[in-house]
């Protein structure tokens, strides 16, 4: 059975163990109609990076959230999944109720703040456990989650 390891303790990985640096630079999200994404993604304030046209059959447009290092890409050509299966891609901010509120200014369907913590945290605590969602015009679904303070253990150390 999997677990997760929140304790902060070490996980035994030394730095030669962990290899190359390597960093998430882009995520495909599947759309069905890439003018309609692509105004979606520009109305809630993200960069827009490109728009290339290679052929009738391929074009990649780019969005990077404000301040984000990884951007997500959709067009046609780029993937084969279906349009509106992204799910799980999660944006950290550290005010959600800013973020949502913002979102909501230009026009986005967005959940309702929610705070699960698991037994045995601080009940207090919403530093990773308030999360809200909102989906793209295909469905691809998004989640805010407020990070705060992050967990021990939980950043490179170089």
């Amino acid at each position: 059975m999997a677990g997760t390891d929140v304790s902060g303790e070490a996980t035994g990985q030394t730095q030669a163990a962990l290899g190359v640096d390597m960093n998430l630079e882009v995520v495909t999200v599947p759309v069905s109609d890439v003018d309609r994404a692509k105004s979606f993604y520009e109305s809630i304030g993200w960069r827009f990076d490109i728009d290339l046209v290679v052929s009738d059959e391929i074009r990649t447009v780019q969005f990077t959230p404000p301040h984000s290092q990884c951007s997500v890409q959709f067009g046609k050509g780029g993937t084969a999944a279906a349009p509106g299966s992204a799910a799980g891609m999660i944006l950290v901010v550290s005010d959600i109720e800013a973020a949502r509120n913002d979102l909501v200014s230009r026009g986005v369907d967005v959940s309702e703040v929610a705070v699960s913590r698991p037994p045995g945290f601080d009940e207090n605590a919403r530093s990773y456990f308030a999360r809200a969602s909102f989906s793209d015009p295909d469905g691809n679904r998004w989640q805010l989650q407020e990070i705060t303070t992050r967990l021990p253990g939980r950043e490179w150390e170089d």
